[in-house]
């Protein structure tokens, strides 16, 4: 089988970032400025199976939306192009994913047709890190990410009270449903129309 690899780079006046992702194992390597995004995008290259490296330079002095926001954009993008015509991916996963009292359902097809559901409510918002990242940031990432790569995505939050669980919950478990659906498992496109 080939390699299941790809490399991009995105510069705005807001960004620069560089990410390369190989879906099938590698070193895992993240640095963009916000603690945090670095402990959750290392979770999903961890828990996804995946090598994984990411450098952006954001303008963290206005926050980290552009930021978070344009890695999300530039890593579906990557993932995409790495998945190649898809021929005999699983394509389809979801589960239940716990952490402490923390408690995330996702679900996701590698449809082509990109659309996000994030169902995940939080209390009072507390910026996670220094500097901070902001919780509901998570959500927005996911549908930056979701979009570029053309994924359906859905996440729910089933429990949670910490703010840090329920966000590394969805980290975890969107990269544990990735890793099960890019899974090679048969020879074909896995769709009626023949093409993903």
């Amino acid at each position: 089988m080939s390699a299941r690899a790809a490399s991009k780079q995105r510069t705005t006046k807001e960004t620069s970032i560089e990410v390369a992702i190989a879906l099938d194992g590698g070193e895992v390597a993240v640095t963009t400025g916000l603690p945090f995004f670095d402990h959750m995008l290392d979770q999903l290259g961890r828990h996804g199976g995946f090598g994984l490296t990411v450098h952006a330079d954001g303008d963290l002095h206005v926050d980290g939306h552009h930021t978070v926001e344009d890695t999300g954009i530039l890593l579906g993008e990557t993932f995409r192009e790495a998945l190649g015509d898809k021929a005999g991916i699983a394509r389809f996963a979801s589960g239940l994913f716990p952490l402490d009292e923390a408690l995330v359902e996702v679900a996701l097809d590698l449809s082509g047709r990109p659309f996000t559901v994030w169902e995940v409510p939080f209390g009072e918002v507390l910026p996670l890190g220094d500097p901070p990242f902001n919780p509901e940031m998570a959500g927005h990432f996911w549908q930056s990410f979701a979009t570029a790569a053309g994924i359906t995505l859905h996440v729910r939050k089933r429990a949670g009270e910490n703010t840090h669980h329920v966000v590394e919950a969805s980290f975890k478990g969107v990269a544990r449903c990735l890793r099960s659906a890019v899974r090679v498992e048969g020879g074909g496109v896995p769709s009626t129309k023949g093409v993903l």
